[in-house]
């Protein structure tokens, strides 16, 4: 959408005429679509869509992450003017990108949502098109992982992190964010050869096989280094992208439920998501994201940042494939 046509074109998430380009509308005003993405249920030639889960009925502590989708969105109106800093790729002007909207789901069956969320996953990509997910709970990881397992096989993981989510849990049924991973290992969906977990700094007995750079060696040995063995590890497999806002540290991100001090700085994991590029990545989420607990908002500014870079990642993976 052209700066001219802000004067007469309105709330681009319901007029825009098509699925590319920026959206020079007042930040303060409108519909709090993604990026100013159009909201449509209509994916019809789309490459990626943006959807929220408003779930948090997972956590071992603080709740919020319900809220957490619709304060990303209202932070990246900050995002859509121009390119993305750092990035050779243009993918507001060069995919087609959608916001996609919520996940719908009843609140008071529980039992019903892990199904529920695979079955809205599973209906994206089938469509052909991928997605970028704004939790919610870190929980949601292991129904979405289910759906692309299905339709790539079993994935690759890069997990960012201060908690592993690797707690004993052989019980399906439990629905827990502190065991999402360790479900998905057990399943099969996620190959632990070909995963590995970025800026941990809790103590896990067991791993199961997932390699591990925690947040003191990346301090110590630097973004580039811990770059570099996360892409040699995944290699050109299927890979996803599951970012838990708590992998920063709390005085960049307060807003989350289980924050733990010692975590990668800001400018930590800009640079670390961005020198990624090159990476099979077929999908990703941003997670965490605790409205109540953050007045400031640089919680969700934050997770907004995230989740556009994961949209770059994609894309950068979309035309090497």
């Amino acid at each position: 959408m052209a700066l001219e046509d802000a004067k007469t074109e309105v709330d681009a998430a319901f007029t825009r005429k098509g699925l590319r380009g920026y959206a020079f509308e007042n930040a303060f005003g409108g519909a709090s679509s993604f990026l100013r993405r159009s909201y449509t249920k209509d994916l019809t030639g789309v490459d990626l869509a943006i959807t929220g889960v408003p779930f948090d009925q997972a956590v071992t502590h603080r709740a919020g992450t319900r809220f957490g989708p619709r304060a990303i969105r209202e932070a990246s109106s900050l995002q859509p003017y121009d390119p993305p800093y750092g990035w050779t790729t243009n993918p507001l002007e060069e995919m087609a990108i959608v916001d996609y909207g919520d996940l719908a789901f009843d609140y008071a069956k529980v039992a019903d949502f892990p199904e529920a969320l695979t079955a809205h996953i599973r209906g994206i990509l089938a469509a052909g098109a991928g997605t970028v997910t704004l939790g919610g709970d870190h929980y949601i990881t292991f129904p979405i992982l289910k759906a692309y397992a299905e339709k790539f096989g079993p994935l690759g993981v890069i997990h960012f992190d201060a908690h592993s989510d690797l707690w004993p849990d052989d019980d399906l049924t439990r629905i827990d964010h502190g065991t999402m991973l360790y479900k998905a290992v057990k399943t099969g969906i996620v190959d632990p050869a070909r995963s590995v977990q970025i800026g941990i700094r809790t103590t896990t007995e067991d791993y199961l096989g997932i390699h591990v750079i925690d947040a003191r060696e990346v301090h110590e040995k630097g973004v580039a280094r811990a770059v570099a063995r996360a892409k040699e590890i995944v290699g050109q497999g299927a890979s996803y992208v599951t970012f838990d806002i708590d992998c920063l540290d709390p005085s960049a991100a307060p807003g989350t439920g289980t924050p733990v001090w010692g975590g990668l700085h800001s400018w930590q994991a800009a640079a670390a998501l961005r020198d990624l590029a090159g990476i099979n990545m077929v999908g990703g989420d941003v997670v965490e994201v605790s409205p109540p607990y953050d007045t400031t908002g640089a919680t969700a500014i934050a997770g907004a940042h995230v989740a556009y870079e994961l949209i770059c990642l994609y894309h950068w993976a979309r035309t090497q494939r």
